[in-house]
C-alpha cells in the first residue's frame, strides 16, 4: 500500500513540474512570436535620469579592465553616469588596475574604493547606497560586460512607467560559452532562464526577478526598504521579494543584455550553484509564511514556484531515483536470488514501467523543446551542434542540480541545527580572455 501511495505522489509531481514547464514555455512563446519580429532602433529619450553604476570586485584582476572599460563606453550620457568601483577584501592588484582605468578617463565620475567591510556583496551594495548621486542604482558584476545599449534599454524600460516599476532588469549571456563541454551546457541553461522562464514569468504574470548583475533599481526606493540584506548569499532573490511585497513591479527590458565569464572547472561551478542553492532556499524558508499570511499575490505565487522548484519537485525527481534504481538492484539480485520486486503498481511492475518511462520521454522532450526554441531566439544560437549538446547534458549537467540541491538542503538544515554561519562565499574563480 505505501509503495502505490509513493508512486502515485511521484508521478503526480512530475505531471505537475510538466505542467508548469508548459505554461511557461507557452507564456515565452507568446512573448516571441511578435517581438522576434520587431525592428527595435536606438532613438532618444525623453530624459537621462542620473544612473549610479556600481562593481562590486572581489580579486577579480583578470576581468575587471575589460568591464569597466565597457561600462565606461556604454550608449549613455557620460554626464549622467557616476561610476563607483569597489575593491572588496582584495589581496590583488585589483584596486590598482581600477586606478590605471580612471586615469585613462579624465573628467569621468569614477570613484576607486577599497572597501575592507563585511557583508559581502550585498554589504558593497548598501555601502554604495551612501555614496550614490544617481535616481537610479546599476549593478555589473566584476565579469559581466555589458553591450553598448545595455544601460539605455534598462532606463527606455523603466521610463514608461516610473511609478510601478521600481526596478528593471536585463539578459545575461555567457562570453566563454566555447570553452568547453561544462560552459556550452551553462550557456543552454542561461538561454532557456533569460528566453523562457523570465519571458514567459514576466508576460504572463509581470513577475521579474532581479539577477545578480545588469539591473537597475530607484535608489530612494532601495533606501525605503531597507536596502539589501548584508551577507545574503543570493542578495538578489531577496530584494526581489522586497520589492514584490510594496505591491511594484520589476519590469523586463529584454532588449538589455551583457557578457558574463562562467566557471569553466566543474569544481568552481559546483560551488557557485551551490551558494545560490542555499541562498534561495533560505529566501523561500524566510517568505514561505506569504503562503498563508495576507500579501500581494506576486509574493505568493513565487513562493510557491520557488517551493515547488526547489522543494517539491526535487523531492519527487530523488524519490523516482530511488524506486527505478531499487527495482533494478532487485531484479539483478532476483538472478541469484528470489526477491519480490519493491516497487510494483497494481501489482504490476510493467504499469508502473511503463507510465515511468512516459513521463521521463515527456520530460526529456519538453527539456530539448524549451532550449531548442530558446536558442531559435536568439541569433547563431540555433544549430544542429546544440541539439546533440541538450540531449547530452539531459543525462549528465543537469542530473547535477539534483545533487547540488540535496547538499543545499542539508547544508541549510545543519546550519539552522547548529546554529552556525552558513553564508560563507567561495569565491568563483575567472579566467583570462
Amino acid at each position: 500500500m505505501l509503495t502505490n501511495v509513493l508512486i502515485i505522489i511521484t508521478l503526480f509531481s512530475i505531471w505537475c513540474s510538466l505542467i508548469m514547464g508548459i505554461v511557461t514555455l507557452a507564456g515565452a512563446v507568446h512573448f516571441w512570436l511578435p517581438h522576434s519580429k520587431k525592428l527595435v532602433k536606438v532613438t532618444p529619450l525623453a530624459r537621462y535620469p542620473k544612473i549610479t553604476i556600481v562593481v562590486p570586485a572581489h580579486n577579480e584582476a583578470l576581468v575587471i579592465r575589460k568591464t569597466t572599460e565597457a561600462i565606461l563606453n556604454l550608449n549613455y550620457p557620460a554626464s549622467c553616469v557616476q561610476l563607483l568601483l569597489f575593491a572588496d577584501n582584495c589581496q590583488d592588484n585589483t584596486a590598482e588596475i581600477m586606478r590605471k582605468i580612471k586615469a585613462n578617463y579624465p573628467g569621468r565620475k569614477i570613484t576607486v574604493i577599497e572597501r575592507t567591510g563585511s557583508g559581502g556583496k550585498a554589504g558593497v551594495l548598501n555601502d554604495a547606497l551612501k555614496l550614490a548621486q544617481g535616481e537610479y542604482i546599476g549593478v555589473y558584476d566584476a565579469d559581466a560586460m555589458p553591450e553598448k545599449n545595455a544601460l539605455y534599454f534598462l532606463v527606455k524600460k523603466v521610463l514608461e512607467d516610473p511609478k510601478r516599476y521600481m526596478a528593471t532588469f536585463g539578459r545575461n549571456k555567457t562570453r566563454n560559452a566555447k570553452q568547453n563541454f561544462l560552459t556550452r551546457c551553462i550557456n543552454q541553461e542561461i538561454v532557456v532562464t533569460q528566453r523562457i522562464q523570465h519571458v514567459g514569468i514576466w508576460h504572463l504574470f509581470k513577475i521579474g526577478r532581479i539577477p545578480g548583475t545588469n539591473f537597475i533599481i530607484n535608489c530612494d526606493f532601495v533606501k525605503s526598504i531597507g536596502g539589501w540584506e548584508n551577507g545574503a548569499l543570493t542578495e538578489d532573490t531577496d530584494i526581489s521579494f522586497k520589492i514584490m511585497q510594496t505591491g511594484r513591479l520589476i519590469a523586463l527590458a529584454y532588449n538589455s543584455e551583457a557578457f558574463q565569464q562562467e566557471p569553466e572547472r566543474l569544481k568552481d561551478y559546483y560551488f557557485q550553484r551551490l551558494r545560490w542553492a542555499k541562498g534561495n532556499y533560505e529566501v523561500v524558508i524566510k517568505n514561505f509564511k506569504y503562503l498563508f499570511l495576507p500579501a500581494n499575490w506576486r509574493v505568493k505565487l513565487e513562493v510557491f514556484y520557488y517551493s515547488c522548484t526547489f522543494f517539491w519537485f526535487n523531492a519527487a525527481i530523488v524519490l523516482s531515483d530511488i524506486i527505478f534504481f531499487s527495482n533494478i538492484i532487485a531484479l539483478l539480485i532476483n538472478l541469484f536470488i528470489p526477491l519480490k520486486l519493491p516497487f510494483t503498481f497494481a501489482g504490476s511492475n510493467m504499469m508502473m514501467m511503463q507510465l515511468l518511462l512516459f513521463n521521463w520521454i515527456l520530460m526529456i522532450l519538453l527539456y530539448v523543446l524549451q532550449i531548442g526554441i530558446s536558442l531559435a531566439t536568439q541569433f547563431g544560437q540555433a544549430t544542429t551542434d546544440q541539439v546533440f549538446i541538450s540531449l547530452a547534458s539531459y543525462f549528465t549537467y543537469s542530473q547535477l542540480f539534483i545533487i547540488v540541491a540535496l547538499h543545499a538542503v542539508i547544508s541549510v538544515s545543519l546550519d539552522h541545527l547548529f546554529h552556525r554561519n552558513g553564508n560563507k562565499w567561495v569565491k568563483t574563480k575567472r579566467f583570462a580572455d
